[in-house]
């Protein structure tokens, strides 16, 4: 018995952790207000249906239940405010359900945007009473906030990441140090800290980073050894990132490896190629929402710094999250007059081919989504590998069904391929625990050669 115990703790392999993701979208909405109003951000809430929204919540978290039933390892939420393009305002109160809800899945959350939210102490006890509730098993994650949380909360983005940066380190504090304490920083104010409810994991929950390609975040991720999730990022600049990511770690004695990265990528799964472009131009318009976005919200004075507008404006025209060169462009020329909704139509379905083109977007069947994917993993060698489920007007059933295929046929082989090529995840091996001795060079980190092989560089 005792080696019986043994054996099956060391087949116990994770190698990889796979993730569920969806925006939650509004899906009521007229295409032609969205087309009018070139900004899911504006869109006025007059269109909100009270009754079609409570279904819609009631939906999801049970979309999120089916997906840990499927064999998902990670359910992933995230948190927009003041658009229709993600209902999870409060995803907190969408992870306490789950908390409860759901049984062995982790749950991530990517992630809070500690500069807008503006009460880090609150974070603290809200995180604590949801890892408590689940066991031990969320994963939490903070962000920036988009340019256009900042607009919505009234935040000065000049501001964000100094915010972001104080927030952090007293949540921290909050859940390691031993209370009562009274804390004065520059942006927030306490007399009295001392939560009571504490994480259930010590010293605290793992933290992964989500981003769009900033190198300031890249960087302070390699010096927390945090994990970096790349959100759909072009395969290039992602590879760039990583190289960054890498040397920094090795600045700081370790070497990176899987366990240090993440990529989530939009992907529609059916049983037949034609099938999937259907449901595929469900990501026009809750995809890619950038497109819509005139940069006064999505970049606002203030909230990029240099580097990061340099390489967002190298970026391809057919970038699918993010700025670009071209997008940035158009949107400063304002309307010229009446409103082509053919052309903006045919604009945004060609952008989608091209992201399709560009492994930006991935559909299509099972065999073809495998290929795909693989392909990707082996450019990026991520640990982490989250899908962004289809979005906008889709009904319930062509979810579930892509959901399902991609867990029942497109997983195994994912595991298994991950497993060949040594993708360890988080769990199995901690970030930042490969020490490197000084004068060592680092390993690689990405495969350059498949993705020259790919047409990328």
């Amino acid at each position: 018995m005792q080696w019986e115990h043994l054996r099956c703790a060391a087949e116990q392999v994770f190698n990889m952790q796979v993730g569920y993701f969806t925006e939650r979208p509004y899906r009521w909405l007229p295409e032609e207000e969205i087309l009018k109003n070139r900004a899911f951000f504006a869109i006025s809430n007059k269109f909100f249906d009270r009754e079609k929204a409570a279904e819609d919540y009631h939906y999801y978290l049970d979309e999120y239940c089916y997906a840990e039933d499927l064999g998902f390892d990670v359910l992933a939420l995230n948190e927009h405010h003041g658009n229709p393009i993600c209902m999870g305002s409060v995803m907190n109160v969408e992870a306490a359900v789950l908390a409860h809800r759901t049984k062995s899945a982790r749950l991530v959350l990517i992630g809070n945007p500690l500069p807008v939210i503006k009460h880090p102490l609150r974070m603290a006890e809200e995180l604590a009473e949801i890892d408590l509730i689940s066991r031990g098993r969320l994963v939490t994650g903070w962000v920036r906030g988009a340019g256009s949380e900042q607009f919505f909360n009234n935040a000065n983005p000049a501001y964000n990441r100094e915010m972001f940066n104080e927030a952090h380190d007293f949540i921290v504090q909050a859940w390691t140090r031993p209370g009562p304490w009274r804390y004065e920083g520059k942006h927030f104010h306490y007399r009295h800290v001392n939560p009571w409810a504490l994480p259930y994991q010590k010293p605290h929950p793992p933290m992964w980073i989500p981003g769009t390609l900033s190198p300031e975040t890249v960087q302070w991720c390699a010096e927390h050894r945090y994990p970096y999730i790349g959100l759909g990022t072009p395969l290039g600049p992602t590879c760039d990132l990583w190289d960054f990511y890498a040397d920094e770690a090795a600045r700081h004695g370790y070497q990176a490896g899987p366990e240090n990265f993440g990529y989530m990528i939009a992907t529609a799964v059916a049983e037949t190629e034609e099938k999937a472009q259907t449901l595929a131009e469900g990501f026009v318009y809750g995809g890619g929402q950038n497109a819509f976005s005139g940069p006064q919200f999505t970049s606002p004075p203030g909230y990029n710094s240099k580097a990061a507008i340099r390489i967002m404006a190298r970026q391809q025209a057919s970038a699918w999250l993010g700025l670009t060169g071209e997008k940035v462009k158009e949107q400063m020329h304002g309307d010229a007059g009446e409103i082509d909704y053919d052309e903006i139509r045919h604009k945004l379905h060609a952008a989608l081919l091209r992201a399709q083109n560009n492994l930006q977007v991935i559909v299509g069947t099972p065999r073809t989504v495998i290929s795909k994917l693989t392909n990707i993993l082996t450019v990026l060698r991520t640990g982490i590998f989250i899908i962004l489920s289809i979005q906008g007007p889709v009904g319930d059933d062509d979810r579930r069904t892509s959901m399902r295929l991609f867990a029942q046929e497109v997983i195994p082989e994912l595991k298994a391929y991950a497993r060949a090529i040594d993708l360890f995840d988080p769990f199995e091996r901690k970030p930042g625990c490969v020490k490197l001795t000084p004068g060592t060079h680092r390993a690689p980190v990405v495969d350059r050669r498949s993705l020259a092989g790919l047409g990328f560089n």
